[in-house]
């Protein structure tokens, strides 16, 4: 814990390149940018920093060497297995969560940089590393030994909530990834541009391909495993007609651009989300660990001590690369472009006309960072901390795998509610695509630009 307690100073000094226009003085290497994105950037370090933490945690000796420091666990007063390892996860990440619902509720219904909140939302960096760390220092403080069991559920809820909001970005991503390709295309005509188009489609339908076959030869032969191969091939039926429905006449009319690129991006997304699901499965026969696949023994045939500790899985690992990119990509992109912006409002002043935002307009010569938004904020300062908040959650319920913890540590309780939170998010992937393509078809005289 001593690294968690000098972290807050650490991260501190990072905000000069990060921060507003006053502590971005000490950064001259930093490029001129609006402070409505350095303020993102920041707040995407800061969640960062606390997942790095949170997965340190998980590393086995760190977890023995906690135990074994009875000044840490005496000065709690609490059962050392019940503050290390996934429980330190729950408290961490729970502490960061609580960090951000304070600034949501903090922030709300700021128009602009005139209100003093934004000088709160855009500065005073030290302070507020200092404040999540007391609150997640309040949280280690909490002595009751079940305090896991009420944070699942919480996790569960907002790491759902927050996989809808993960699903409207990668949406959005795809859209916007086949747009500029394809308008690169029309553009030069570029026989290299025509090549990573037709690459990258079937690159995602060879990929899903391959990732179907490995799930029935591995998650389908155990036993009847009758939830599993249902799953499956009814996610694979649900890509299909995705795919039919982005190269109809009625669609490319409305969308010219919508085809099969977006369509094998979400496909290969819709089948790691399936992937994901079964690892999640209580049924032991039909969810082999990647161990016994690939080496044909079990853990527990290695003969290691496992008293502290079980490996990040890897279906963790990529669920939080997916989760880094799609924080990266919503902090960098302007909100007022994408869709999550126009849902939440992003680029629009107090009357609700959207605001354009300047590039260089820079207030001080000698500044590295300018204030972009006097006239309107460039996003809604109170949903972008509600999304961080439930990334918190994300990060909590990925780290420790959507499982239950049981009284010991290293048993862990698999529940079928992590399962159909994966399924169920599979089917609203599709859905949702499904429906930024139909809609312009089924509504034209409405606009959806």
């Amino acid at each position: 814990m001593g690294m968690v307690l000098g972290l807050p100073w650490v991260a501190a000094s990072a905000a000069c390149c990060f921060g507003s226009a006053a502590c971005s003085l000490c950064c001259a290497a930093c490029p001129k940018t609006a402070s409505s994105t350095t303020t993102r950037i920041m707040y995407g370090l800061m969640l960062l920093l606390g997942t790095i933490v949170a997965c340190l945690m998980l590393v086995p000796g760190i977890q023995e060497k906690l135990a074994e420091a009875h000044w840490f666990c005496d000065a709690v007063n609490i059962n050392c297995s019940r503050a290390t390892g996934f429980q330190a996860v729950y408290r961490l990440c729970a502490g960061m969560s609580t960090f951000f619902f304070i600034f949501m509720i903090l922030m709300l219904r700021v128009s602009s940089s005139n209100d003093f909140r934004s000088k709160i939302q855009n500065g005073f960096w030290f302070f507020k590393f200092l404040l999540m760390g007391g609150i997640i220092f309040g949280y280690f403080y909490i002595k009751s030994e079940h305090i896991s069991g009420p944070l699942m559920w919480i996790g569960m809820i907002g790491g759902f909530l927050f996989i809808l909001i993960q699903l409207i970005l990668i949406v959005d991503f795809a859209h916007g990834l086949a747009e500029s390709w394809i308008s690169q295309y029309e553009e030069s005509d570029s026989r290299a541009c025509f090549a990573g188009l037709i690459g990258f489609t079937f690159g995602c339908y060879a990929l899903a391909t391959m990732a179907v076959v490995f799930m029935f030869i591995y998650y389908t032969s155990g036993g009847p495993c009758y939830l599993p191969k249902f799953v499956i091939s009814f996610n694979i039926i649900l890509c299909f007609l995705v795919s039919v429905v982005s190269i109809l006449p009625a669609i490319q009319e409305r969308m010219p651009q919508s085809g099969l690129l977006q369509s094998s991006f979400i496909t290969l997304y819709t089948i790691y989300l399936t992937w994901a699901a079964l690892m999640n499965n209580p049924d032991k026969e039909c969810n082999p660990s990647l161990i016994s696949i690939f080496t044909n023994h079990t853990s527990s045939d290695t003969g290691k001590d496992e008293s502290y500790g079980t490996p990040l899985p890897a279906q963790s690992i990529v669920s939080l690369i997916i989760w880094f990119l799609c924080l990266l990509y919503a902090s960098i992109r302007t909100s007022s472009n994408t869709s999550l912006g126009k849902i939440t409002g992003g680029g629009s002043g107090a009357s609700g006309e959207e605001i354009p935002l300047r590039e260089s307009v820079p207030t001080d010569e000698d500044g590295r960072v300018y204030d972009n938004e006097r006239e309107g904020v460039a996003y809604s300062y109170s949903f972008f901390h509600f999304i961080f908040a439930l990334a918190s959650l994300y990060v909590m319920m990925t780290l420790t795998s959507w499982y239950k913890p049981d009284n010991d540590l290293t048993k862990l309780n698999s529940n079928m509610a992590s399962v159909w939170v994966k399924i169920v998010s599979s089917w609203l992937c599709l859905g949702l695509y499904t429906w930024t393509m139909a809609a312009p078809a089924l509504f034209p005289d409405r606009d959806f630009s």
